[in-house]
């Protein structure tokens, strides 16, 4: 199967509404997975999830240009399998949430590195190409999976709650921007 090289970027800029859209891409994602899997069982929902996870894969990289409703269905599947795997790991196989969080940690930093040296750039601006587009969907599930490895891990396993688990991480998730916002708005009183 072939697909055709892009000359537009395959992915949207990253506004309020592309976060608004990605924390609820991500909670339906979470909900998603538990639904299917109480309803289907193990193996049948992780089947079904990694089918329609492909088959949303497909589509996005069949497309030539950024198509909203393929890009969010595609997020979303990577939300529902991202779930699935980081659960599969720990609920399937007895992996605690410690080792999985620090095994999607490694794959998501080594996803980073080997995609900065392949490509020369990490910029999202740039997905322009069949190999940057696989690359990017490589590093989301790894986020999602990693996601869900460390918010089980916190709420469960350390007993934080989801509540207070979710304010963690949205504060951390908001100190990288700050720290970049800052530090742009440092630079540009320099002469």
């Amino acid at each position: 199967m072939k697909f055709p090289a892009p000359l537009a970027n395959k992915v949207p800029a990253i506004t309020a509404g592309f976060w608004v859209t990605k924390i609820l891409t991500t909670a339906m994602g979470e909900d998603a997975s538990d639904f299917l899997v109480h309803r289907l069982g193990n193996s049948p929902a992780v089947l079904t999830g990694l089918a329609v996870f492909c088959i949303s894969l497909y589509l996005q990289f069949k497309a030539s240009r950024f198509n909203r409703w393929i890009y969010w269905f595609a997020v979303s599947m990577v939300s529902v399998f991202g779930t699935m795997a980081a659960d599969v790991l720990h609920i399937g196989l007895g992996i605690p949430y410690s080792v999985s969080a620090a095994a999607f940690l490694v794959t998501l930093i080594a996803s980073f590195y080997i995609w900065k040296r392949v490509e020369g750039t990490i910029s999202i601006s740039s997905i322009t190409t069949t190999r940057r587009e696989l690359f990017y969907w490589a590093t989301v599930l790894a986020t999602f999976a990693l996601g869900t490895a460390a918010g089980d891990m916190t709420a469960r396993t350390w007993n934080w709650g989801f509540v207070s688990s979710g304010f963690i991480f949205a504060v951390l998730f908001l100190l990288p921007g700050l720290a970049y916002k800052a530090m742009v708005h440092q630079h540009s009183f320099l002469p």
